[in-house]
């Protein structure tokens, strides 16, 4: 249910609302807009008493939300959300850069890549500390040491960091060292995971699983959201088709379909979404033009000696072309690098 309060709403009767929906038992999840401020009232909607809540002075409307995603849905926030982390903007008018190698292998390593994407634009750094493999026996990240290595470099270069975490009792040490939580493909339906770092106070990007339908894929968010965290930033990449001449289908239907279904940041990996290094700059130029909020880009100073995903990792200076290649396209469609 949304409660859409009067214009100019005090934050006094804003909490007499609030008051009155968690005495109903429901949670009550405040967005404040431009002009209006809303309530969403999640929970039970059979134990709402909506003639009270009209007979609020401070109240204009009650009206339910059709959708099975509530806080993540347009009717619930029809601004789009835009998540601040230092200097960074996610999901406003610049298209947000997100680059670096898929796992942290050694502080030389990163900190040569981090140098080089910074020098062409990128604002965040990605790497991975703990990585989920198909194969047991494939490197599964340096773990705590990577976080440090991670740290280190953001201090040196001042770039915001992001890593995944793969399961809750991580989340502290997540938090100790990295600006940005990523939940992978493979967690995307992990709801004790995600209802965890719904209880954290750090940005989530939330990575699509490879089978999920845009409905699933909300609900997950939704997840996260109704723990209270509502920093959750959406990345397509790439879902399980009949295709073989690609690591994935880079599902760029799913950018649009998205804008319109919830006002959260939209982030594509193309990367992760072909598998093949010689189509991330084509599919990156795609996915700000059909509307995307960023990129997410592995790079790695030498992908041939890469412990993973080396073929799908750029060089620094290939990720420089990608950047001067994007940077027209973002411009044509209203937006910058």
């Amino acid at each position: 249910m949304i409660i859409v309060l009067k214009p100019k709403t005090s934050e006094k009767d804003i909490k007499h609302v609030v008051d009155k929906v968690e005495k109903m038992g429901l949670k009550a999840h405040i967005s404040k807009g431009v002009e209006r401020t809303v309530i969403g009232a999640i929970g039970d909607e059979s134990l709402i008493r909506e003639d009270q809540l009209k007979a609020i002075p401070s109240v204009d409307k009650v009206m339910p939300i059709l959708k099975p995603y509530k806080l993540v849905s347009r009717e619930f926030k029809k601004e789009d959300t835009i998540i601040e982390i230092g200097d960074v903007s996610i999901g406003g008018k610049q298209i947000v850069m997100m680059a670096g190698p898929c796992s942290i292998e050694s502080k030389e390593q990163l900190l040569k890549t981090a140098k080089a994407i910074k020098k062409s634009g990128a604002t965040i750094l990605r790497g991975g500390a703990f990585k989920p493999r198909t194969s047991p026996y494939a490197f599964q990240g340096m773990g705590e040491e990577g976080l440090k290595i991670m740290q280190e470099v953001e201090k040196e270069t001042g770039l915001i960091t992001i890593s995944e975490i793969m399961e809750a009792s991580q989340l502290p040490l997540l938090e100790k060292y990295v600006d940005i939580l990523q939940i992978g493909a493979r967690n995307m339906q992990n709801f004790n995971l995600l209802k965890t770092v719904g209880r954290s106070k750090k940005p989530v990007m939330l990575k699509r699983g490879p089978s999920a339908t845009l409905k699933e894929f909300l609900m997950s968010a939704e997840y996260i959201m109704s723990e209270g965290n509502h920093n959750v930033i959406l990345c397509e990449r790439g879902i399980r088709t009949f295709c073989t001449h690609t690591r994935n289908t880079l599902d760029l239907n799913i950018v649009p379909g998205l804008k319109q279904a919830t006002h959260l940041p939209v982030i594509v990996d193309p990367s992760h979404g072909t598998g093949k290094h010689d189509f991330v700059i084509p599919l990156s130029k795609a996915a700000v033009a059909c509307g995307a909020d960023g990129l997410m880009i592995e790079v790695h100073p030498n992908p041939e000696e890469a412990v993973s995903d080396g073929d799908q990792s750029l060089l620094p200076n290939k990720f420089d072309d990608l950047m001067k290649e994007v940077e027209p396209i973002a411009k044509a469609v209203g937006r910058k690098l």
